[in-house]
């Protein structure tokens, strides 16, 4: 017999390791791990770990065989991993139902179980009885089906299978925006129950959706029909907010040593190397300590003053762990793992002897992994002194399986048993290396012969969709409705794929869908959708996006491919060339180079052998031969009720394929479900006032909104109210401008005044209006007369238009918003879609992309209750339903609030820079800013200035709002081009220079903290505090140029500086969007230490909050925000923040306490006094020094610029000053 290696005897001792620790607590049933020999249920994430030293112990087996019996060992060791392994699989088969109801619902109590009962799979405790939702386990057994299936082992038996692992993939696709309860069980930090956004979840949710796209399940042996389908752009979005999030754990932790599992190993879920690095060191530097490291800080978990009586804390008790939470070895076995995988074999080498040192010796002399360290009870005061000093004691489980494992197979690793590779067979480890760059295949099609003609006059030669065949071009909502197919099982009660929007990546592929080629149009071209596909400039923006998007965040195999289809609502009003903006794109393509993006412009055909192709093998036929049982299984989603024309875009004009294809009859069935009927006339483009135009103005909404924004005394309500929310009214029936409102008249009462047709009894004849609907030239008229049916009749209402039944208020409106979006006539666009209740289908996820990111949405005006708070993802329906509540019904507020929210969106993802320290977006501000700075700029009344926001086109109205988020200077300026006269004037916007104001200055409030670097002294003068500012605050107009308010008379100072206006737009601006100076929050929680709070127009922010979070958290920066967003004027709310701000210069200064309750208000009105007395001396009049009635703060002031002699924050100081003088030394004393 052969006598045994070194390094056989040393596996053999590992081996002896994991049979004590580990496989001696594996159930012989059902191959599942208990916890501890105390706690006997088995959890999910728990077991996952812990049978990876099994896995590995079995590869090195098979790796270092010496004798056939090392090949059995390596045999038996790999099926304790399969029977665990399967063991979990048949908690989850048992759950089903769970994942079909979770992928819509998202409820907690739809959650899969963590834990269940080690001997009968069954589950142990009820659904609302413990943080079931944990997103990161259900990821992580994903991974590692995915890893070890890779490695040859063979987990999944059946489709049956196949199709549960399918729908996982849907349960954990969206974790991007499920808040859950996190790797801790516990969610929010104060364990109460609360469940938060967590980046181990999103992290480990990517990492598991990459690992398992386009992976047979059965290995080598399986074939299409085993194969996971993953979309990308899901992919995408839970990387985004993953960047977005760290080094952040969750909104209450500001950093979770359970990261280390997403930075490194096993997910490998961060691509940018420097945030890697940058989350690294933040847990070493916050949590660790001498015996491994905390989970977060502020952990209570079994500390000596946890009470074990109650599961939760309270809020101001989290102080009490500070420096004396829990420390956990397990934590530098991922610190070895990560040395290993990143050859730091310094780092390998420092932390294997520190574990050397804290693991604990059983019987036999086998090392064993302690669960915790803690603080004994009767040394708690002397570590609160003395951090780190204490010598700890072990707790908990010993061993702890989940550490243990991973303490046995970094053993494997650093002493050459196994490599990296082995053990990562799917390469994750590689996510950080540069890539490749990316090359975008652009193929232009023509929808028409006569569109192919006019675009070869332009010399650009293209392919009509006809040409293409065999290649057949779709919508890019037929994709979406396809995928709804995948994952579908009958038997197991799976539906399949939720219907949802499809993003840029899943259109940049092609698809080979029984033996036929499909490519997609993007999203944005599909006029199906919400009106901003109708504007060609937002069209050509979209795209300029879309590619962009595409070089930064492709990874797949072969070259994007994306097909842009040019349509007829492409061309000019005469049809006879292409619109300018979309010619000059297609000229930019051709180029090679387009927003940054690197293209190559060519036919479909042309691409087949470089573009990435994925074949969709769950739309091959069955067993039976059939695709679907029946048309009627076919899910249409009903918001596609208003197509622009007969087809869309021609891309399903199949005719010349036969008919008798099962897969062109179920395309064509769906487009066919989508298509609307023609019933009105034809009509001309132009026409004149309708003379029921007025009765959209007398509506009971418009005049309640009114009402409700004059309740809160707001100053020129006209500049922030949208009152033309359609279109053009008769002057003398402007009720608004009457002093009648009737709110509580009915519907009919509204209109009666009216010219309208009557019966013999004297009411309206709906049926003679019908008629006159036939006879309008015009869609303006066309458009008074289906608002007042819609109002009076109801949107159901039959109008029997041309003697027959069936054709309603809402069949014809559709109709007439496919014909105005020809004429783009935006405001009446926007009206119907209102009327409508048409929503933009991605508005939840828009909604959801803005929340993951941490900014929490706001709808309709201040104050709360009429301002609603979105603070959570809301399904479309209840989202739209909100939206129109906060609108006080007002239609096009509802539309414009949706647009608006979707702009946004857009730049979150595309510039995230332009969102820097807002963490809530309030919408309604938003458009009354936007209404606001068209008023000013175009010198023009609120009412003008709201038609004119209305009459904006999509890509006006999303340049406009980039401006103001931006905070760079711009203009806006009447356009001279000729458009109907019905319609409000056009306007174009553009940036403007420096024009006396620095890039400092444009930025406003938000820049200021960088500018103060400036000495303050405090000095005692007759027992009076004065501050004075040694150098300037800011670099403003004053400190290049004359005085804003010189040293003379008003009177004597005619000229009116340019200037004028420019600092209360820049508050009003800032206020709005909720911009503060960057570590604004961090420096509140310091002034909160040193008073009792903070008072903030009667909402106190008490410093006990300091003793519930920490300064980095988002929870902190959110329940400042929210304090502060009680004050309904922007202006007012940025002059508060720029008291504050001098506040918080003081917590640089020790000073033990600065007081008990501060309030911020009367320090503005202080500043705002000595502003006024120091301008009367210097004879300034009372119009000058005019006061807003609804705070008595003088215009002037809001108006002045923070830095200079009669600068803001010179007067905040010394109002501040005034305020604490009691507090402060007596002798002089500085801060920086």
């Amino acid at each position: 017999m052969r006598s045994r290696s070194n390094s056989g005897v040393r596996l053999d001792s590992y081996a002896r390791l994991v049979q004590q620790t580990i496989l001696c607590h594996q159930d012989p049933v059902t191959g599942l791990l208990p916890a501890s020999s105390e706690v006997k249920d088995a959890w999910v994430r728990d077991n996952v770990y812990t049978i990876l030293a099994v896995w590995g112990l079995g590869l090195a087996y098979r790796k270092n065989a010496d004798r056939d019996e090392d090949k059995a060992k390596a045999y038996e060791l790999e099926q304790n991993v399969v029977k665990l392994m399967r063991g979990l699989l048949q908690c989850m088969m048992r759950q089903v139902e769970k994942v079909e109801n979770f992928k819509y619902s998202q409820s907690t109590n739809d959650a899969l179980h963590a834990k269940y009962n080690t001997k009968t799979c069954a589950t142990v405790v009820g659904d609302d009885q413990w943080g079931h939702l944990q997103v990161d386990a259900t990821s992580l057994y994903l991974l590692f089906l995915a890893q070890m299936t890779a490695s040859g082992l063979h987990i999944i038996y059946t489709l049956d299978e196949v199709s549960l692992v399918q729908n996982l993939v849907f349960y954990i696709e969206t974790a991007y925006k499920t808040a859950d309860y996190g790797m801790w069980e516990r969610g929010d930090k104060t364990n109460q129950g609360i469940a938060e956004l967590n980046a181990s979840s999103v992290g480990m949710a990517k990492a598991a959706l990459e690992a398992l796209d386009e992976l047979d399940l059965f290995g080598a042996s399986g074939g299409p029909q085993s194969v996971i389908h993953v979309l990308s752009d899901e992919v995408q979005h839970c990387q985004s907010i993953l960047h977005s999030l760290l080094p952040r754990a969750s909104t209450s932790k500001e950093i979770d040593a359970g990261l280390l599992s997403v930075i490194s190993y096993p997910a490998f879920a961060v691509e940018d190397i420097e945030l890697v690095h940058i989350t690294k060191k933040e847990i070493i530097s916050k949590l660790q300590g001498r015996y491994g490291c905390c989970r977060f800080l502020r952990d209570g978990h079994k500390t000596p003053r946890e009470d074990p009586t109650r599961l939760y804390y309270e809020p101001a008790e989290l102080k009490l762990f500070e420096n004396i939470e829990c420390e956990w070895p397990l934590f530098w076995t991922y610190f070895i793992l990560d040395g290993l995988f990143s050859n730091r074999y310094e780092q390998v080498q420092e932390y294997r002897e520190a574990l050397d040192g804290i693991l604990i010796k059983g019987k036999n002399g086998i090392r064993l992994m302690p669960e915790i360290y803690s603080v004994p009870a009767d040394k708690v005061d002397e570590e609160y002194r003395n951090p780190h000093t204490v010598d700890r004691i072990p707790l908990g489980k010993l061993p702890h399986m989940w550490g243990q494992s991973l303490y046995i197979l970094g053993c494997l690793l650093a002493e050459g048993f196994l490599a990296p590779g082995e053990i990562d067979p799917l390469n994750r480890r590689f996510s950080t290396v540069a890539k490749p760059d990316v090359v975008v295949q652009v193929s232009i099609l023509a929808e028409t012969e006569e569109i192919k003609e006019i675009l070869r006059n332009h010399d650009i030669h293209v392919d009509t969709v006809a040409d293409v065949y065999p290649i057949r071009v779709q919508p890019a909502r037929i994709l979406s409705h396809i995928y709804a197919r995948l994952g579908r099982h009958s038997k197991l009660g799976l539906s399949g794929r939720p219907y949802r929007h499809m993003g840029v990546l899943g259109t940049s592929k092609l698809y080979n869908i029984r033996n036929h080629i499909f490519t997609f149009t993007p999203q944005f071209i599909d006029q199906q959708q919400f009106y901003l596909a109708l504007d060609n400039k937002m069209i050509v923006e979209m795209l300029r996006t879309d590619l962009s998007y595409l070089c930064g965040r492709w990874r797949m195999t072969g070259r994007p491919t994306v097909t842009f289809p040019v349509s007829r609502t492409m061309l000019t009003e005469d049809e006879t060339s292409v619109d300018p903006a979309v010619l000059s794109t297609l000229r930019k393509l051709q180029d090679g180079y387009f927003g940054g993006a690197r293209v190559q412009t060519g036919r479909l055909s042309e691409f087949l052998t470089t573009s990435c192709r994925t074949h969709l093998s769950f739309m091959d036929p069955r067993p039976d031969g059939k695709l679907l049982d029946d048309f009627e299984d076919i899910s249409v989603h009903h918001n596609y009720e208003s197509s622009s024309e007969d087809s869309v875009h021609g891309l399903h004009s199949l005719d010349d394929v036969d008919a008798s294809d099962e897969l062109t009859q179920y395309l064509d069935n769906l487009l066919e479900r989508t298509t609307p009927k023609a019933n009105l006339p034809p009509s001309s483009k132009k026409g004149g006032l309708s003379r029921f135009r007025a009765a959209v103005q007398t509506t009971q909404d418009l005049i309640s909104l009114e009402s409700q924004a004059k309740g809160l005394n707001i100053q020129n309500v006209q500049l922030y109210l949208p009152t033309k929310v359609f279109w053009s009214p008769q002057p003398s029936l402007n009720l608004l401008e009457s002093s009648h409102s009737p709110l509580h008249e009915n519907k009919s009462s509204a209109f009666n005044h009216l010219d309208l047709p009557k019966d013999a009894f004297g009411n309206i004849d709906f049926d003679a209006l019908v008629q006159q609907l036939k006879q309008c030239p015009s869609l303006q008229d066309q458009a008074d007369i289906l608002y007042l049916l819609y109002n009076m009749k109801g949107p159901d209402w039959d109008t029997q238009l041309y003697d027959q039944p069936g054709t309603t208020v809402r069949d014809i409106l559709i109709e007439l918003y496919s014909k105005a979006g020809s004429t783009h006539q935006w405001s009446l666009i926007r009206s119907i879609s209102g009327m409508l209740k048409k929503k933009v289908e991605a508005l939840d996820e828009a909604c959801t992309d803005l929340l993951s990111h941490q900014k929490h949405l706001t709808v309709g005006l201040p104050p709360e209750p009429r301002e609603k708070t979105i603070s959570a993802p809301l399904p479309l329906d209840e989202l739209t339903k909100l939206i129109d509540e906060a609108s006080g019904q007002t239609i096009s507020i509802a539309v414009l609030t949706q647009e608006i929210m979707v702009y946004l969106a857009m730049y979150m993802r595309t510039q995230p820079s332009l969102f820097s320290e807002m963490f809530r977006l309030r919408i309604g501000l938003i458009i009354q800013v936007m209404a606001t700075e068209l008023a000013q700029s175009l010198n023009c009344s609120g009412e003008e200035a709201t038609e004119s926001l209305m009459n904006l086109s999509p890509s006006d109205m999303k340049n406009l709002l980039h401006h103001i988020l931006s905070g760079k200077e711009f203009a806006v300026e009447r356009s001279t081009r000729s458009i109907d006269s019905a319609l409000s004037p056009a306007i174009s916007i553009r940036e403007t220079g420096a024009v006396g104001a620095t890039k400092s200055e444009r930025a406003g409030i938000s820049k200021l903290k960088n500018e103060m670097k400036q000495s303050i002294s405090f000095q005692t003068i007759d027992g009076d505090i004065s501050l004075t500012p040694t150098t300037s605050l800011l670099s403003s107009p004053t400190s290049s140029s004359p005085e804003f308010f010189p040293n003379t008379p008003f009177r004597d100072q005619p000229v009116k500086d340019s200037r004028q206006g420019q600092w209360v737009r820049r508050r009003r601006l800032d206020g709005a969007l909720n911009r503060v100076p960057v570590g604004f929050y961090q420096k509140v929680w310091k002034i909160l230490q040193k008073c009792h709070g903070l008072s903030i127009e009667g909402f106190v922010l008490p410093s006990s909050t300091t003793r519930e979070m920490t300064p980095g958290e988002i929870k902190f920066s959110v329940h400042v925000e929210s304090v502060l967003n009680r004050v309904p004027q922007p202006e007012y709310r940025q002059l508060l923040v720029e008291a504050i701000l001098v506040l918080t210069m003081l917590a640089d200064i020790e000073i033990h306490s600065i007081g008990g309750i501060i309030h911020v208000e009367r320090i503005v009105h202080t500043a705002n006094d000595l502003f006024v007395q120091d301008q009367k001396a210097l004879g300034a009049d009372g119009d000058i020094l005019d006061k807003d009635p609804t705070n008595g703060i003088c215009k002037l002031f809001y108006d002045s610029a923070p830095s200079g002699r009669f600068g803001t924050m010179t007067y905040l100081s010394k109002a501040v000053a005034i305020n604490v003088q009691e507090f402060l030394p007596s002798s002089g004393c500085s801060m920086q």
